[in-house]
């Protein structure tokens, strides 16, 4: 009897021995959850650390000034939010229906914050971001993004005291639960949930065709417009609709002009520092022609025909955005030199993007060079409101007859579409000859005739 006393009082302290451990456990886990939660407090006093840091000077970053025939244009985002710039650094770009604008950065510092959304239509003189200057302080995107990882840390680790609390109190009912559970299940159904194995061979033979159907689906994209093709699609279409356009050709002879630039052309580059082209050639012709022709470089208005006592060329030049023309300003006053060297700077321009809207305003007569392309043949279309546009093409050497000989010479077809509304067949066809006198021998210029 007292044996059996004895064994109920060693049973009885053993089960208060195990109650004060758990009552420990779970106090002490109460305890670490009160200090964390004093330590997540303190997150409210570096807010206010980071905002009182970022009273920093920030700088405006505005859009540009249009040109009067432009009115907006789209902008396209090259940077994002916390990036560092340097000072003229581009951060975004406006496409226009003339040309692409980039806005640069007018002091080095880090993106604070966009004013507008990619895509955004924008006038001149808009603010589209702010600049923090101060580079010893953190973007506040950075200081959001360290408060809220360790708001998220402290969470995770409320989360996990929450669950050891809950484990130390339904441990032992899990574990009486569990055991009667699997005495309760016959033995055959365990084994054969055991030895059981899934057939995932009709699931594999799926996926494989769906990836070949995927695959082999025939598909397509669909590319909003830019502004600048907007914009040379309607100019091209107005040209169509509004102009009576004729095209007259005619070939010429690159032998002289091809043996004028190998006998000259280092001593060119050497005096100019740049390479004596073929475009220089032609432009110089174009715009002697124009002064023969003066009717070639007037325009229509309305009921009127303005004479244009100044011969502006604009070359179309192709680039990553579209076909852009640039304007060469008072031609018939500059030496092939000069040409050349207004030529390389607006080529270089057109790689960059950075073609100001002034650069193509205007214009009197356009050339076309298709010829780099290796174009043989085509017919250009006028850009209004001028009347003419030259269009060049490739040289390739061609069998011709010279002093009744057959001879392989090196040829270009060469095309003038013009407005019949103000030309006539005859002052057309005289103007192109006129071009091709004076490329195929130069000399005729000095002498005027």
């Amino acid at each position: 009897m007292s044996q059996i006393v004895l064994l109920r009082a060693l049973h009885w302290s053993s089960s208060i021995a195990t109650a004060l451990r758990r009552t420990t456990s779970v106090h002490r886990l109460h305890q670490y959850q009160n200090h964390y939660s004093y330590s997540t407090l303190s997150t409210s006093s570096n807010e206010i650390l980071v905002r009182e840091n970022n009273t920093i000077d920030t700088v405006d970053v505005k859009t540009p000034l249009f040109s009067e025939s432009v009115k907006e244009g789209t902008i396209r985002l090259l940077k994002k939010v916390g990036d560092k710039v340097s000072a003229d650094e581009t951060i975004a770009e406006i496409e226009t229906d003339k040309a692409a604008l980039n806005i640069n950065a007018p002091q080095a510092g880090t993106i604070e914050i966009f004013l507008v959304a990619d895509g955004d239509n924008v006038t001149a003189n808009t603010h589209i971001a702010k600049l923090n200057t101060n580079n010893d302080v953190k973007p506040v995107s950075e200081n959001k993004k360290a408060l809220s990882i360790e708001k998220i840390d402290a969470e995770k680790v409320k989360h996990t005291l929450d669950e050891s609390i809950d484990k130390v109190n339904i441990e032992q009912t899990k574990e009486k639960s569990s055991t009667s559970f699997i005495s309760s299940k016959p033995s055959h159904i365990l084994t054969s949930v055991a030895g059981s194995k899934l057939d995932t061979s009709a699931p594999q033979n799926l996926t494989t065709s769906t990836k070949q159907q995927v695959s082999e689906a025939r598909s397509e994209t669909r590319v909003k417009m830019s502004k600048m093709r907007i914009r040379i699609a309607e100019r091209l279409k107005q040209a169509q609709n509004t102009c009576a356009m004729l095209t007259t050709f005619n070939e010429i002879d690159m032998s002289n002009i091809i043996e004028f630039r190998k006998k000259y052309a280092d001593q060119f580059f050497k005096r100019h520092k740049i390479k004596l082209g073929f475009m220089s050639a032609f432009i110089k012709a174009s715009a002697c022609a124009l002064v023969d022709n003066p009717i070639v470089n007037a325009i229509i208005d309305e009921n009127e025909i303005v004479y244009r006592h100044y011969i502006d060329i604009s070359v179309a030049v192709a680039s990553s955005k579209g076909l852009v023309v640039p304007v060469l300003r008072n031609v018939e006053k500059m030496n092939y030199a000069d040409i050349e060297r207004a030529i390389n700077e607006f080529g270089e321009k057109a790689k960059n993007n950075s073609l100001a809207i002034e650069d193509m305003d205007g214009g009197t007569f356009t050339i076309s060079n298709g010829g780099v392309f290796g174009s043989l043949f085509g017919t250009p279309i006028i850009n209004p409101p001028q009347s003419a546009i030259l269009g060049m093409h490739g040289i390739f050497d061609r069998p011709v007859t010279s002093n009744g000989k057959i001879e392989i010479r090196p040829m270009m077809y060469v095309a003038l579409t013009y407005d019949h509304r103000i030309l006539d067949g005859r002052d057309a066809v005289l103007f192109l000859r006129k071009i091709k006198q004076y490329v195929e021998d130069s000399r005729t210029i000095f002498l005027d005739i």
